[in-house]
């Protein structure tokens, strides 16, 4: 190419360059991607979806498409197009822009205590450094109890959730039973709405444990991942079998606090993947009506054992995906079952509301919508940035809990991870179809790559979420009602007519 060439490549070229088509309507912000060999969904900006054939969105782009055309309607009634430079509906199209990102109103709702680290159980994808049951020093003070339920009073947030998380918290029951109380008395003031949760391992209730639950309302949330013979693998406890001891507790707190105040969560590890089917049933056999296939997190201690902890995405994703139809088709018999994960994105795609799971939020959850109080005193981001600290990586310790708020919920730490926390300005999410749906996870890019911006194209994350969101898609595109009615049903937890 010679110099005269190059000149004429980078000449601006006149506005006739550019009217490819006869059509003189205005592209409105949209974002497109393919769904399977015949279809691509077509995103904008508050998450309004058409799922077209293949070329649709450049045709979209060239103008060609015409106001005879079925879909010409489709287009202007969803903002993908608009007949005059700025749309008659405008300020609708603002408004639900402003709802789906009105979480930012209210600030943090979630506050995690850890109130220990001591455990009594010895679980290999334990994601932080759990100490015996007898070390009292890893529990938290009174003074930075009191301290982090203080500021969590200061948050503009009407709604509020104080969560109680080790190691296992019941073996500080005095912390949990101080927190609930003095954030009760606090309450009288500020007439907040609590929630109050205790993650534990259901191995240790007690009479007084639970009767002090039902008084205050607390809701119960344990860890069950499968059969026996998977749960003892994963969640191994000295001298016993945990799954037995986790099935009487999950019963006890059943019979003392009711059938909905205890909710189970599961981890994916290596073992897990080639039994997808037996988790699900050993779930329904249980009494539980929903599951969260999660996959394992790549922070702290559960790094360490590699051939439990670790596997490709891709054979996470064939877990999960034989899991969801396997769910599907039990609704489709009859039987209502939820699939937790896949029940978030339907949210942000079939609703016009904001969603409070912290990883698909864009700005991020961290700090936004939790912070994290640790034993120590200390004061993280997000629950896992605080396990990032027990391997000595202290990036996203905010300070201590006797700081002011504005230090910690305001300072150059926050300004700092504020850079990297909205997809919308993130390489390779600024532009993505699915970006909508999705959120920006600087801890996890971070953690896993060692930059919180992240490199898209190797994020296990965007791996993880633009197949299930677009497995999600294909499957609305095939199944049609049917399978709206399904998710229709999970997004208001309730079973179809």
């Amino acid at each position: 190419m010679d110099a005269g060439t190059i000149k004429e490549f980078r000449k601006f070229k006149s506005i006739d360059k550019y009217n490819t088509g006869t059509n003189t309507y205005f592209l409105l912000p949209f974002r497109f991607h393919q769904v399977n060999n015949e279809k691509e969904v077509l995103v904008n900006e508050v998450g309004d979806f058409l799922i077209v054939p293949i070329g649709t969105s450049t045709r979209i782009a060239n103008r060609q498409i015409n106001d005879k055309e079925e879909i010409y309607a489709d287009l202007i009634a969803n903002f993908f197009i608009s007949e005059k430079p700025i749309p008659d509906l405008i300020d609708i199209l603002a408004t639900r822009y402003r709802t789906k990102k009105s979480f930012l109103d209210e600030f943090t709702a979630l506050h995690i205590f850890v109130v220990s680290l001591r455990c009594n159980h010895s679980c290999h994808y334990c994601q932080v450094s759990r100490v015996s049951e007898n070390k009292q020093d890893f529990d938290i003070s009174i003074a930075d109890l009191k301290a982090g339920i203080e500021h969590m009073f200061r948050t503009p947030s009407s709604s509020i959730t104080m969560e109680f998380q080790g190691g296992e918290p019941l073996l500080a029951f005095d912390k949990v039973k101080y927190g609930i109380q003095y954030a009760n008395l606090l309450n009288e003031v500020h007439n907040k709405e609590i929630t109050f949760v205790i993650c534990t391992n259901a191995t240790v209730f007690s009479d007084e444990i639970l009767e002090f639950c039902a008084q205050h309302n607390v809701v119960i949330s344990t860890s069950l991942d499968g059969p026996a013979f998977l749960h003892n693998a994963n969640r191994p406890k000295t001298g016993t079998k945990s799954y037995e001891m986790v099935m009487q507790g999950i019963e006890l707190a059943r019979e003392k606090l009711g059938h909905d105040k205890i909710s189970a969560l599961m981890t994916t590890t290596t073992l897990s993947l080639d039994y997808p089917i037996e988790i699900i049933d050993n779930y329904i056999e249980n009494g539980f009506s929903n599951i969260f296939l999660r996959p394992i997190s790549p922070y702290g201690f559960a790094l360490k054992n590699i051939k439990k902890n670790h596997y490709q995405t891709q054979r996470y994703l064939d877990f999960y995906k034989k899991g969801l139809d396997y769910i599907i088709q039990l609704n489709k018999n009859g039987h209502f079952m939820v699939e937790d994960y896949t029940t978030v994105v339907l949210k942000k795609i079939l609703t016009p509301f904001p969603v409070s799971y912290v990883d698909l939020q864009s700005p991020a959850g961290m700090i936004n919508n939790v912070v994290v109080f640790n034993y120590d005193g200390s004061v993280y981001a997000t629950d896992e940035s605080r396990m990032l600290a027990e391997n000595q990586d202290f990036t996203f310790k905010l300070g201590h809990v006797q700081d002011s708020y504005h230090s910690l919920f305001y300072g150059e730490k926050a300004q700092y991870f504020s850079k990297f926390w909205s997809n919308e300005t993130l390489a390779g999410c600024a532009d993505c179809g699915f970006q909508a749906y999705c959120g920006a996870d600087p801890v996890f890019h971070y953690a896993s790559q060692g930059d919180l911006e992240g490199f898209r194209p190797t994020s296990d994350f965007c791996t993880k979420n633009m197949e299930i969101i677009r497995h999600i898609f294909d499957l609305i595109d095939r199944e049609g009602n049917d399978i709206i009615k399904i998710f229709n049903s999970w997004i208001n937890n309730t079973p179809q007519n």
